[in-house]
């Protein structure tokens, strides 16, 4: 098919684009031949026409299908070329998050910028042992297949690591060196891995720099050769350098650094070792202030020359040669501060007494005059004289720069040198794994020397890179068997040609420096006059004389001829040297001894890089000559020399290349910089070698892979059995030129694009298939909505006219309920206003006839109130008549009364005036005086009496007046009264008026009060019914509110509970972490028990000749783990020292250590229990002495008791020492006869034993009925004697003493009286003391009562004071801390129980043993043959002889024979096959059982100990055997099982039967031995779980994942160089079916050796865990795995798995829990993954994947068809958002060697021991039941 044809509509194309570089376009229509213009629609919408080159006519490159981008080999793309190569990395980069993409045989690595999660141990773990194409790309998987070619070929191998400063070099090698370390181990305990990894800190310190571009950039190159033994483990390295850039010594640009290593000495001056160095900041020093940037965000520079100084220190480099070094780089910093001051033009002078030099010449140890001097001067030599002559200041200070580099290069040397040395290989190497990491292609607006020879070297490796290429394309051809061509591929050797070949651009650089007066200049002249217009990639600038071009396989590259020759010459004044070299310092010297010998000296130019050869050199044994020679060659010729070399060594390696890119020039995280990506992809070779890949047959099918991708093109007919044959068929069929394919042996090669033509024709075939069934299922939908719509219109019909029909019948009603209405209307109406019209008549009327009576009221009421009006006025008319008349008669009496009493006073005024009345009224005047006088005195006296009168009067007038007056005054009063009651009626009439008034305003404010009042009471009836509303509404939040309290109650209790739950299941989860690291501890010892064999079996193979004398038995290796387990289970052993005291010490085996250690532990226990009843007995003679001494303070009247009780303690000592004597007696009779019959019944020694024994209870029940008869006189006379007893008593009592004396009773009488009293009163203070001590308890319970209540009532006022909620958690929370209380209280009482049964046992066993002491003491000097021959039986236990007790005997010889038959030499198959499960296991437990039997201590332990030995040995010869290891866990746990079963312990008794009973241990507790048997098992366990993984390792990925179970669901995607495993099952793959089948095989294997039930299905749960994991670790690797189609192929394989599970009941073994990450893997990668919806039902559906495993699925799902859409990148953000809250590992993969702790349920049995028989095929006829 000509490649025009796909130029169709629709067709993609990538056009050129100033800023994208490429840009992606739509054909709008079809193009044809001779069009030249392309009518294009770019991705933005714009349309564009682009125009076609009229020359070549070529056309724009094609796009990939969608379905090919983002692959893992950029050989797998349809279309090769550069636009599909950048945007294949830039998807993969950005929006999949990948950073690494293979190129056919180059790993290219893109810098992220970040640190990513994919470098851990669980990826190394997955990557190892794995094919380079079934993973995803990765540094990992290059290096593994390094190391796999390596053991496989046979052949060295090289991994090259090429790229710009920046782009990732030094992280990739140092991860591909790590790789190497993890996978292969060292082979010796020197570590050399660590080592190896150890030198990297070093060189990056001493090599590494910061610069603009990168923060730790490698300023050189450096080749590290990584060697190993036959074994492919690591044995030492060697490192070569290459061009040190000395010039950063001297020199950093802006924002740059010096080495890492002169900042490290800076931040740590302030140490005591360093003060000596006299170091500050690093901005004090000239060499490290420069760049201006002395710190690296996120550094810490002392930290880091902590982890610099471990590294030598690992790598040997010792405390004195590291303060050397650090002393040499002290010395450089304080040389770059020693300054000049100029004499003159040509001279200068350093200041006297400089202190930089002064410190300098200090530190190295050299005269300070000699230096000063020739740094100032120089000396020159001709062929007669020598000159020394003063140099100017810019000239001084280049040389001092110049000799700062010197030794700074020749110290980088001497490091190089030393880590060499420590890395070298003690052994000898057999193969090497070297890794290169060089500088890639460098041009910058100026380039010098550096990047002249930096460029040459890359063309080197770019040659060597092609052919590399070119030669695999070749061999692919020829072993598939196709004709091939010769390929056309870039060869750069004329470009290498004009660098080193003759008259080379070196050559003449060589020849100029040799010149005398040799320019920069003429040298440039003769480049021009040389290759100017002779060779094509040599050209000269226009613009410049001093400069030149040279056309690199990369780009054009223009160097600046000024500096050549100097940096070529590297010139260091001589003088300088020989001071340093006679320095006191004794490392300095070493630096520059060797530097005549070394081919390629660190001495490079003063401004560049320095060329380095770590290659061995022989020693200098040629001429003296010869040596100066060499040390003159020029830096361009060393660096020659030493490329030659490493080419050579590549040469001879098979070489894996990793092309490190970088993104963008700003370190930003995930930023992809087309432009920067191109011009390094294109100076990387990588896109030459798709060139040489496209140039040939770069798409390669298998023909299954074909067949299986390309089905849908075929027909039945086409489909033959041959698949090879098939696909030719069809090939001729679609593709008619055959030049465009070619068929191999294996596979099809196509030209480029016609995988994309057969994807066309693929997708075009699906397109038109689903258009059919589009159109089919469209249709048919289409007929089913008509008919839904038909049958819906028919019912929309008849409901319609229904409803018609009932809306006019409902008309019809309307109607006549509307005539029956207007007919009452009318009437009502009619009515209405008739009753209206009479209402008003009557109103009418009622009205009028009230105005007319109210009229005749008023007129009456007129007349009625004139009448009274007249009345009045006539009345007061009178009255005012009668007053004017009477005023008048007053008025004339009184003037008539006036004029007569004038007329009377005129008359006596004139008789007055007359003598003649005078004369005569003086006659008989004297007498008349006399009689006057007389007259007087009567007067007087009359006058006295009068005045009484008067007086009488007066006060009868004053009272009278007094009267009027208050009658006046009242009469005055009443007047006034009445005028004021005139006023006060015409004011009240006043106020009746204005009461009037009031009232008619009051009227119309009640009536506005009556409204108010109604309306108020209206508002009120509603302001009550809304509070009744809101009293309802209350009373519902009311109820609400306790609704929700008794929820969140009920809430609170669920939550505590399932809080309570939570934390059982942390505190279950703790213990099974624990249990794990036991367990893994159990694991460490058993490989490290498994490691110490070996070596000592490798010891004893390398010993010829065996010494003479004892050679130790490996029977204690039950100890050994002895000495690390903890026993969770109580250990009484305290008998058996006793016991080994008593054995022989002929006779002592070798002792257990186990049981030695915890005997020795016991014995302390002992000592300090023995301790504390001394004390406790020291505290009793103590308070015997107390209480001795208060009985002696008593009255003397207790001398007689302390007689009687002396007297008593007197009887027992006879009763004590009778006893003694007898028992003396007994023992003599026993030890006397010496026949074996001495114990039987009737023997001499046991009558006297029966007869003392019944005597001794005959006393003590005669004495037990004399003390209670006491008891009970006593208590009768304690009752008799009355409490009237008082002190006044004595003489009474005195007297009847006397009496009593009489008679000769008192001494009788005293004495049952003292003992009465003493009795009572003993009783009294024992009673007291009881009561008292029992007060004292309560009183103390009733004070914590209170304190209790206290608290109870401070809870409950917390409580109260509390919100609802918090008091229901509070009171929860005080209920559980009360439950806790009680639960530690119960747990004590129960410790302290179990406590005294321990010390009951422990008493019973002494017992018992003391007992058999007596018994077998006289057996201690007889024969052990006799005692083997006749065993001694108990006495009282006769059995019948043919009724077994379910015991096994044997002879102790016999013991070695038992192991070897019944566990070293059984065969578990027909033992499982043939025998009842666990017969080895009951066995040996009834032989345990009879050792028990006899008590021999010795034996029980030699047996266990020889049967755990046992084990382990069998395990260890024949531990990859499924069958054996699952048969010993059976038996091994079955054995514990009746270790547990009849140990006699109550908790292990309950199900036994009373004959099981019957056979528990009696002798021996065997608890420690269960804890080693436990071990043990935990130990198979973990065995059996490492058998079952390395059976199942190899079919897990090819069944779960790679198998193609529904066939057709997924299709083959196109694969490149790197072929992955096939899918379709061939023969000898793995698929589903292989993995259910040996399961099968699992689980009957186990089922027939009666492996206990839960513990198979831990076994289950272990295997279906390694499963999910590895297909959930290897999905996560593998971007082909993560589809659409493979997410159903995992579901269904994990349903048959499930399947398999219900078939064999073991659905609640918790398997299928732990396959939950892989299921939800397969729904991920099925779901829709599209809208915020989508994304949270992910979140919550994916809750067994942590966050890094969603996204990496996401990240990695690729569509197989072009119908399924790829996952956007905002949908992951969306994810990462979501998720971001949620706390789980960081780690991405599932640890797939993760074991679960296994534990043991105890499980009894019911088989009858005594049933057992054993078959004679065991070959244990030796022993015998009894």
């Amino acid at each position: 098919m000509a490649a025009s044809e796909l130029y169709t509509k629709y067709a993609r194309v990538w056009i050129p684009d100033p800023e994208e570089v490429w840009k992606s376009a739509e054909l709008l229509k079809d193009y044809k031949p001779g069009d030249k213009v392309l009518q294009l629609r770019l991705e933005e919408g714009k349309d564009l026409e682009y125009s076609l080159d009229p020359k070549t006519k070529e056309l724009p490159p094609l796009r990939n299908p969608d379905i090919l981008v983002g692959e893992n080999d950029l050989t797998a793309l349809s279309y090769l070329h550069e636009p599909a190569v950048l945007h294949n990395l830039k998807v993969r980069f950005i929006d999949s998050k990948l950073i690494y993409t293979y190129c056919g045989i180059v790993l290219v690595a893109i810098n992220p910028y970040e640190q990513l999660p994919i470098y851990g141990e669980d990826i190394i773990n997955a990557y190892s042992g794995q094919n380079m194409g079934d993973m995803d790309p990765h540094i990992f998987a290059v290096a593994e297949e390094a190391y796999k070619q390596m053991a496989r070929d046979e052949r060295n191998q090289s991994i090259i690591v090429s790229g710009e400063s920046g782009a990732g070099k030094t992280v990739s090698a140092k991860y591909a060196m790590r790789y190497f370390a993890t996978v292969s181990g060292s082979a010796s305990e020197a570590n050399v891995e660590e080592k190896v990894l150890a030198s990297n800190p070093i060189m990056e310190s001493i090599g590494n720099a910061k610069t603009t571009r990168n923060d730790n950039s490698s300023r050189f190159g450096k080749y590290i050769e990584i060697g190993f033994d036959k074994r492919y483990r690591i044995i030492g390295a060697n490192m070569r350098t290459y061009l040190l850039e000395k010039s950063r010594v001297v020199f950093q640009a802006e924002e740059e650094r010096n080495y890492h290593i002169f900042y490290q000495l800076c931040a740590s001056a302030a140490l005591p070792e360093f003060k000596t160095l006299r170091l500050g900041n690093a901005n004090y020093f000239h060499y490290t202030k420069q760049g201006g940037s002395p710190v690296i965000d996120g550094v810490d520079d002392a930290k880091e020359m902590v982890n610099t100084r471990q590294a030598c220190t690992l790598l040997g480099i010792s405390d004195s040669y590291q303060m050397g070094i650090f002393r040499i780089l002290a010395g450089i910093l304080h040389l770059g501060n020693v300054e000049f001051a100029s004499r003159d033009s040509d001279s200068c002078t350093v200041p006297p007494k400089h202190e930089p030099l002064t410190i300098f010449c200090d530190l190295m140890g050299v005269e300070y005059e000699e230096m000063a001097h020739w740094l100032c001067h120089r000396k020159l030599a001709t062929a007669t004289e020598t000159y020394i002559k003063p140099i100017s200041k810019l000239h001084a200070i280049n040389a001092r720069d110049a000799l700062a580099k010197h030794i700074y290069a020749n110290l980088f040397n001497w490091i190089v040198d030393h880590v060499n040395k420590a890395l070298h290989a003690t052994v000898k190497q057999h193969s090497f794994i070297g890794v290169l990491d060089i500088y890639g292609f460098e041009t910058f607006e100026i380039n010098s020397f550096e990047q002249f020879c930096i460029n040459y070297a890359n063309e080197k490796l770019q040659q060597q890179f092609n052919m590399h290429v070119f030669k695999l394309e070749q061999e692919e051809y020829m072993k598939e068997q196709i004709p091939w061509t010769l390929i056309d591929f870039y060869d750069n050797q004329p470009c290498i040609n004009l660098i080193e070949a003759k008259m080379g651009v070196l050559d003449l650089l060589d020849e100029e420096c040799k010149m005398p007066k040799g320019s920069d200049d003429s040298w440039a002249q003769k480049l021009y006059n040389t290759h100017l217009n002779k060779c094509a990639l040599f050209e000269k600038p226009r613009m410049s004389n001093k400069a030149f071009i040279i056309k690199h396989f990369a780009d054009k590259v223009e160097y600046q001829c000024e500096g050549f020759l100097e940096k070529n010459k590297d010139t260091v004044y001589e003088e300088q040297i020989r001071v340093l070299k006679s320095s006191k310092f004794k490392l300095l010297p070493e630096l520059f001894q060797d530097e005549e010998k070394v081919l390629s000296p660190t001495s490079a130019t003063p401004s560049g890089r320095v060329p380095l050869s770590r290659m061995p050199v022989k020693p200098a044994k040629a001429r003296p000559g010869q040596a100066s020679k060499e040390h003159k060659k020029t830096v361009g010729h060393q660096f020659r020399n030493s490329l030659h070399l490493l080419m050579e060594t590549l040469n001879a390696t098979t070489p894996h290349y990793v092309r490190c890119i970088k993104p963008n020039d700003f370190k930003f995280p995930f930023t992809f910089d087309e432009k920067r990506a191109v011009q390094q992809l294109r100076a990387c070779g990588v896109l030459e070698t798709i060139r040489i890949s496209a140039a040939g047959f770069p798409s390669r099918w298998t023909y299954q892979e074909f067949f299986s991708r390309y089905r849908v093109l075929m027909k039945q007919k086409d489909v033959l059995g041959d698949r090879k044959q098939t696909c030719k068929n069809v090939l001729e069929k679609l593709i008619q030129d055959k030049d465009k394919y070619q068929f191999g042996k294996t596979k099809i090669f196509f030209r480029a694009g016609q995988v994309a033509y057969l994807e066309k024709i693929r997708a075009d075939k699906l397109r038109a298939a689903c258009i059919r069934i589009q159109k089919t299922i469209r249709g048919w939908l289409m007929r089913k909505k008509y008919m839904r719509m038909r049958k819906a219109a028919i019912t929309i019909q008849r409901h319609v006219r229904g409803y018609q029909a009932r809306c006019y019948a409902k008309f019809l009603r309307r109607t006549q309920a509307a005539i029956t209405i207007q007919k009452f209307q009318r009437m009502y109406v009619v009515r209405k206003r008739y009753q209206c019209m009479r209402n008003a008549t009557i109103a009418l009327q009622a009205l009028l006839r009230g105005y007319m009576v109210r009229n005749k009221y008023q007129m009456m009421l007129r007349e009625h109130k004139s009448v009274v009006i007249q009345k009045h006025v006539r009345g007061w008319l009178a009255r005012r008549r009668y007053r004017r008349t009477l005023h008048a008669i007053v008025y004339l009496q009184c003037c008539y009364r006036r004029m007569m009493a004038k007329r009377e006073l005129k008359k006596l005024k004139i008789e007055a005036r007359s003598v003649e009345r005078y004369k005569k009224l003086h006659i008989g005047l004297e007498n008349k005086i006399m009689q006057l006088q007389r007259k007087i005195d009567e007067q007087n006296k009359e006058y006295k009496s009068l005045l009484e009168k008067m007086n009488n009067l007066e006060i009868t007038y004053s009272t009278e007046t007094e009267k009027l007056r208050s009658d006046v005054e009242r009469l005055r009063m009443s007047e006034e009264e009445a005028r004021n009651a005139t006023n006060r009626v015409i004011s009240l009439q006043e106020e009746i008026a204005k009461l009037r008034k009031e009232l008619h305003q009051t009227q119309s404010e009640k009536k506005s009060i009556e409204e108010w009042a109604d309306k108020y009471k209206h508002e009120t009836e509603q302001l009550v019914s809304e509070l009744k509303e809101q009293n309802s509404l209350l009373k519902t939040e009311k109820e609400e509110l306790n609704r929700r309290i008794h929820d969140q109650a009920r809430e609170i209790t669920e939550s505590m509970e399932k809080k309570l739950v939570e934390e059982t299941k942390q505190l279950e989860l703790d213990l099974n972490d624990e249990r794990l690291r036991y367990q893994n501890l159990l694991n460490e010892f058993s490989r490290l028990e498994e490691r110490y064999d070996d070596l000592k079996d490798e010891m004893n193979l390398m010993v010829s000749i065996p010494k003479p004398g004892h050679k130790r038995t490996d029977s204690t290796h039950s100890s050994n783990e002895s000495e690390y387990t903890f026993s969770s289970e109580i250990t009484e052993a305290e008998d058996l020292p006793l016991r080994m005291e008593q054995e022989p010490s002929e006779k002592k085996t070798a002792l257990d250590m186990s049981l030695f250690l915890k005997l020795q532990k016991r014995v302390s226990e002992l000592e300090q229990e023995k301790q504390s009843l001394q004390d406790e007995l020291d505290r009793k003679e103590e308070q015997a002495l107390r209480a001795k001494a208060k009985e002696e303070e008593r009255p003397p009247i207790r001398g007689a008791e302390l007689e009687y009780e002396s007297l008593k303690r007197q009887e027992l000592e006879s009763e004590n020492k009778k006893l003694k004597n007898e028992l003396n007696e007994l023992q003599k009779a026993l030890t006397e006869t010496r026949a074996p019959e001495v114990t039987a019944p009737g023997a001499p020694a046991y009558r006297v034993l029966l007869d003392q024994l019944t005597s001794v209870s005959e006393e003590l029940e005669v004495r037990k009925e004399e003390v209670l008869i006491l008891r009970s006189q006593l208590v009768s006379q304690k009752e008799a004697i009355q409490p009237k007893h008082t002190m006044t008593d004595a003489t009474i009592l005195l007297e009847d003493v006397q009496k009593m004396k009489d008679k000769g009773e008192i001494a009788q009488a005293y004495i049952g009286l003292k003992e009465t009293n003493r009795l009572l009163e003993s009783q009294l203070q024992s009673q007291k003391k009881s009561h008292e001590n029992e007060l004292e308890s309560l009183r103390g319970e009733i004070q914590s009562l209170k304190e209790e209540n206290n608290r109870q009532q401070q809870l409950l006022a917390q409580n109260l004071q509390l919100p609802p909620e918090a008091r229901i958690e509070a009171s929860l929370q005080h209920e559980i801390t009360r439950l806790t209380n009680e639960n530690l209280d119960l747990m004590e009482q129960l410790e302290k129980q179990d406590k005294t049964v321990r010390k009951l046992k422990k008493q019973l066993k002494v017992f018992a043993k003391k007992i058999g002491e007596l018994e077998v003491g006289q057996m201690e000097n007889i024969s052990p043959g006799q005692i083997i021959d006749e065993p001694i039986r108990p006495v009282n236990i006769p059995r019948k002889e043919k009724d077994f007790q379910g015991m096994l005997e044997y002879k102790k010889e016999d013991e070695q024979k038992l192991v070897k038959n019944l566990i070293l030499e059984l065969k578990p198959r027909g033992v499982a096959v043939n025998l009842i499960p666990g017969l080895p296991a009951y066995i040996l437990f009834m032989c345990v059982r009879h050792a028990d039997y006899l008590n021999d201590d010795q034996k029980v332990r030699s047996l266990l100990t020889s049967t755990i030995n046992g084990i382990k040995k069998v395990l260890k010869k024949r531990g990859d055997d499924f069958e054996t290891v699952s048969f010993w866990l059976s038996n091994t746990c079955r054995f514990l099982h009746c270790l547990k079963q009849y140990s006699g312990e109550e908790g292990f008794m309950k199900h036994n039967t009373p004959r099981q009973n019957e056979h528990c241990l009696t002798n021996f507790d065997l608890a420690e031995y269960r804890q080693v048997l436990s071990d043990l098992a935990i130990q198979i366990y973990q065995q059996l779980v490492r058998v079952l993984e390395n059976i199942l390792q190899p079919m897990i990925v090819s069944g779960m994942l790679e198998h193609e179970t529904i066939q057709g669901v997924s299709g083959v995607k196109p694969t490149g160089l790197r072929k992955r495993t096939s899918s379709i099952a061939d023969e000898g793959t793995y698929t589903l079916d292989s993995i259910i089948r040996q399961l099968n095989s699992f689980h009957s294997v186990m089922c027939q050796h009666g492996m206990d039930p839960e513990l198979i299905k831990q076994v289950v749960k272990q295997m279906f865990y390694i499963i999910g994991a590895v297909t959930l670790n290897n999905l996560l690797l593998r971007k082909d795995m993560c589809s659409w189609s493979k997410g159903m192929q995992i579901r269904y394989n994990v349903s048959q798995l499930e399947e398999w599970l219900r078939d064999k009941n073991l659905m609640n073994s918790g398997a299928k829990e732990t396959l939950e990450p892989l299921i939800q893997a397969a729904q991920l990668l099925q779901v829709k993954k599209k809208t915020d919806e989508d994304a949270e039902a992910i979140c919550s559906m994916c809750n067994a994947l942590t966050t890094a495993q969603i996204v990496k699925v996401l990240n990695l799902y690729t569509p197989v068809n072009e119908f399924e859409e790829r996952v956007l990148v905002s949908f992951i953000r969306t994810i990462q958002v979501r998720l971001r809250d949620r706390k789980d590992s960081p780690q991405l993969l599932m640890d797939a060697k993760h074991i679960f702790p296994v534990t043991f349920p105890f499980n009894p049995s019911s088989l009858a021991l005594e049933t057992i028989q054993i078959p004679a095929s065991l070959g244990l006829g030796f022993i015998s039941r009894v």
